[in-house]
């Protein structure tokens, strides 16, 4: 006959393996990654900063070409680990953004964001967020406004084919009231 020996759990062990356990500790690990968010959240001026050198950087990329979708999102990829070009001589370029846009920073509990505001934007729209210690860039360079112009001209200014109002359409027919009296037949 042979004896089998079974080894007691320790009171961590059934812990450890109780749905309460799995639970109490999952909770520990999502209020940890919670405080740490919290004591990491940028500061002001330092999304400031980031953000208007991420802003230079989109301006710069854009300046002669336009990108789309994928490449505005491969650039503010890298635009986390990069700096703007400290050479090119963009002044105007920065002045006449911050002529028409305004960048506002809004700090949350764990979490901060930046975002932009224009007359084509009036609602504002989310060209950061700032979180771990880490400003993560979605500017897109369409979102800017960098210059004003008429928004709408007179659309019959440029026609092709001048209309005459000369031409003969004819007249206008007789036209009575007519009032239904019923059947005649009946």
């Amino acid at each position: 006959m042979t004896t089998i020996n079974y080894n007691k759990e320790t009171p961590f062990q059934a812990f450890y393996h109780s749905c309460f356990g799995k639970f109490v500790i999952l909770a520990v690990f999502i209020g940890a990654l919670m405080v740490l968010a919290i004591a990491t959240v940028p500061s002001t001026e330092k999304m400031e900063r980031e953000m208007a050198d991420n802003i230079r950087q989109c301006i710069q990329e854009n300046d002669s070409i336009q990108g789309d979708a994928i490449d505005d999102a491969i650039g503010n990829i890298g635009r986390i680990f990069t700096e703007a070009d400290s050479t090119a001589d963009d002044k105007e370029l920065m002045e006449t953004f911050y002529k028409y846009n305004r960048v506002e920073i809004v700090r949350h509990t764990m979490y901060a964001t930046a975002r932009l505001y224009n007359n084509f934007r009036p609602e504002g729209v989310r060209v950061g967020i700032g979180m771990f210690g880490v400003v993560i860039p979605t500017v897109n360079f369409n979102d800017f406004l960098m210059r004003v112009g008429p928004v709408r001209r007179t659309y019959n200014r440029d026609r092709l084919i001048e209309p005459t109002y000369d031409d003969y359409v004819g007249d206008n027919p007789n036209v009575r009231e007519y009032h239904y009296q019923g059947d005649p037949d009946q």
